[in-house]
């Protein structure tokens, strides 16, 4: 019999990108939402280790976060400019 050997999890890297999307490279967020997603499905169908499942679960959930505060700040930056251009000078 052959043994089938399992992809090597991901979750340390995945969990410094969703941490730096929160600090200092917003990009990075969707980088680790994308990773997460599919490092946990191939988890689920257990052509990776389960040992990062947390670490992959918790990188992911930065990753998301970082990204939805990213673009709260950036509508906010577009309404800010947009009312600014619209009024005219005192």
């Amino acid at each position: 019999m052959e043994a089938t050997s399992l992809q090597p999890h991901r979750g340390a890297l995945i969990l410094v990108l969703g941490v730096l999307s929160l600090t200092a490279c917003v990009p990075l967020g969707v980088v680790a939402w994308i990773l997460g997603n599919r490092d946990l499905r191939a988890m689920r169908e257990g052509r990776m280790e389960t040992s990062g499942r947390d670490l992959t679960q918790a990188g992911r959930i930065c990753g998301i976060v970082g990204t939805f505060f990213f673009v709260v700040v950036l509508i906010v930056v577009v309404v800010v400019v947009a009312s600014a251009a619209i009024q005219p000078p005192s």
